[in-house]
């Protein structure tokens, strides 16, 4: 059965802009990554909301400053979306510098730093222009944990995370959305040469057959199994005392 994508698309809109009423916020503020999720969230956005802003964060990766930015500029001239740039990579390097005096930083502890500057840029623009921050993490990412804790995973509300990678492609097809974005292969952009299929060790399809349809080979689900559990802090509440 074939999706009723305007459906959705006018569902989504609608949240949206309820929530925004709601909150007695003036705006919406979102990651334009050139990314495919970030490409949704900021078409639904901007449809729900005129005051809606895109920030480009380009931070140390080459592909940042090139691919990446040109598709986030496309999608932003495309549908209206006001855009605004700001370069990290020099507060990545001071906070990578400062840290290091008082700890052996691992591969992880490196990735995850660009991530959290730029949610920490979101939600300073937030707070200056009574905006909220909007996710982008889809169903896939979100199941399998593949996003920073306190980074790209946090937000005041998000429009797309019941989709999986598979729906979001569709979505954006169905919204004619820049076929750069659509085309090119999924990457968080944490270094270059990075891609998300490539560092799971598993594809999207794999993810989203299972996610969907509850199909998957031994080997995919092996490593779907084990992304999902050894993400689950990430997806539960803070643990406290009482």
């Amino acid at each position: 059965m074939d999706r009723n994508w305007q459906e959705e698309y006018e569902g989504r809109v609608a949240y949206i802009r309820d929530l925004v009423n709601g909150s007695g916020a003036a705006g919406i503020v979102f990651g334009n990554s050139g990314g495919k999720d970030s490409a949704l969230v900021g078409i639904l956005c901007k449809a729900a909301c005129a005051n809606t802003v895109g920030l480009i964060m380009p931070c140390a990766s080459k592909r940042n400053f090139g691919m990446d930015a040109e598709d986030g500029r496309e999608l932003a001239e495309q549908f209206d979306i006001e855009t605004r740039v700001i370069d990290l990579t020099a507060v990545r390097e001071a906070e990578l510098s400062a840290l290091r005096s008082i700890a052996d930083l691992n591969d992880a502890a490196v990735t995850n730093i660009a991530p959290r500057l730029r949610m920490t840029t979101l939600y300073a623009v937030a707070a200056a222009e009574n905006r909220l921050v909007a996710g982008t993490g889809n169903r896939s990412e979100i199941h399998m944990g593949y996003f920073t804790k306190w980074g790209d995973g946090a937000s005041d509300f998000n429009p797309i995370s019941d989709l999986t990678a598979t729906e979001v492609f569709a979505f954006l097809a169905y919204l004619q959305a820049p076929r750069s974005i659509i085309d090119k292969a999924p990457s968080a952009g944490l270094f270059d040469g990075q891609t998300d299929e490539e560092e799971m060790g598993v594809r999207y399809s794999a993810i989203d057959a299972w996610l969907l349809e509850g199909v998957a080979s031994d080997a995919d689900l092996a490593v779907i199994n084990r992304y999902h559990r050894r993400s689950e802090h990430k997806r539960c509440p803070i643990s406290t005392y009482r």
